[in-house]
């Protein structure tokens, strides 16, 4: 029978004495729920503990879409499924226990897990560019497994509070920060027209950061109406636009006049796909800029000349760093509303049910969340 923590305000955190289990992945492509470590009896007790961590009992969390990558082809890039792996990187949880060195975090904190270790050594690490870690550990990405699991073990210091924030909102703090670190990188300013290649969950996070930059006009295209549709009903003033033309040149054309006739001076480029990129150089302005936020092939092609010739910046994004407290103040200020991201809900004991309907463009689904516990 589940117990209940007591935090010492004598406020109940839930049950949180159920078997610890994962969702793992393998190089077979298989998808299946078996137990996980740490075991529940020294999650509760806290005896695995290492100095500076805590226990977490994970609430919530999303599937992005490299998880989906992991189990159906089993890599993305050099990132390579070799064994049983436990996927999983959007997360939010309450702390359940704490090593005796922690001191910023108590039982019963509600935080959500920024899902890396890195080694403070290198010269990304000690210049705060953390996400180009030469030793990171990045939950979820092969061999580290990630937190698609009722307990984890993780550094108070990559464990932020999140107050009264919902866990499924805690949880989508990973995907915003995502697009928060492309926003400040490739310098959205008010009045700016920005173009958002593909309305996929980070797009569409995107789009929400684009509105409350004061980006205008925002045009969003995408090959799926049906998400198009919901980038509308999101942000009711951006523009659609369904790509689909034949030539880069000739999508371009169409962007241009979607957004009547201006030339985006930003597009963030939200799927990798090569189609979509070309079609954003196209279509930037003179000295604008292309910032591709989407994970796409080893090798790409890109219009050389029409970047050379219009002066076109092309920066590239590798997750994210310093951004959560950022996206932390950004939702509990109502600035960035992602409660409609969340189209569909399960327990971890349906998780093959929420990786199948996230796989599947036919179930529309935007953002499927995971609920580990009670």
């Amino acid at each position: 029978m589940a117990t209940e923590t007591i935090t010492p305000t004598g406020t109940a955190i839930g049950p949180v004495s159920k078997p610890n289990v994962g969702v793992y992945t393998n190089p077979a492509h298989d998808l299946w729920i078996s137990p996980a470590e740490p075991s529940v009896e020294s999650a509760l007790a806290g005896t695995d503990l290492k100095e500076g961590e805590v226990t977490i009992a994970i609430r919530s969390t999303g599937i992005c879409g490299s998880d989906v990558h992991f189990w159906h082809a089993g890599c993305i890039g050099p990132m390579i499924v070799e064994g049983d792996h436990i996927l999983g990187h959007e997360s939010a949880g309450e702390v359940i226990a704490a090593h005796p060195s922690v001191t910023s975090l108590k039982v019963g904190d509600r935080v959500a897990v920024e899902p890396n270790i890195i080694c403070n050594e290198c010269e990304p690490c000690l210049t705060g560019r953390y996400n180009g870690c030469d030793k990171v550990q990045f939950l979820s990405t092969p061999p580290v497994p990630g937190l698609l699991r009722r307990y984890v073990n993780h550094p108070a210091s990559w464990c932020h509070k999140i107050g009264s924030m919902s866990y499924e909102n805690g949880a989508m703090l990973e995907p915003l920060s995502v697009a928060l670190a492309g926003m400040q990188r490739a310098g959205v300013r008010l009045g700016d027209p920005v173009l958002i290649c593909g309305a996929g969950p980070i797009g569409l996070i995107t789009l929400l950061c684009a509105r409350a930059a004061g980006a205008c006009p925002i045009v969003i295209t995408d090959i799926d109406e049906g998400r198009l549709a919901f980038a509308k009903e999101l942000v009711p003033s951006v523009v659609t636009h369904k790509v689909g033309l034949p030539t880069a040149e000739e999508e371009a054309a169409a962007i241009v006049r979607a957004f009547g006739g201006i030339e985006p001076a930003v597009a963030m480029e939200c799927t990798g796909v090569q189609p979509s990129i070309a079609a954003a150089v196209w279509a930037v302005k003179f000295g604008g800029k292309v910032f591709i936020i989407g994970v796409g092939r080893n090798e790409i092609s890109f219009p050389f000349m029409r970047a050379s010739t219009r002066e076109v910046d092309i920066q590239l994004q590798y997750r994210y760093c310093n951004t959560w407290p950022r996206a932390i103040r950004l939702v509990e200020s109502g600035v960035i509303n992602l409660d409609k991201l969340v189209t569909h809900k399960y327990t971890i004991d349906n998780a093959l049910d929420a990786f199948n309907t996230a796989a599947d463009p036919k179930t529309g689904a935007i953002k499927v969340m995971i609920q580990s516990l009670d």
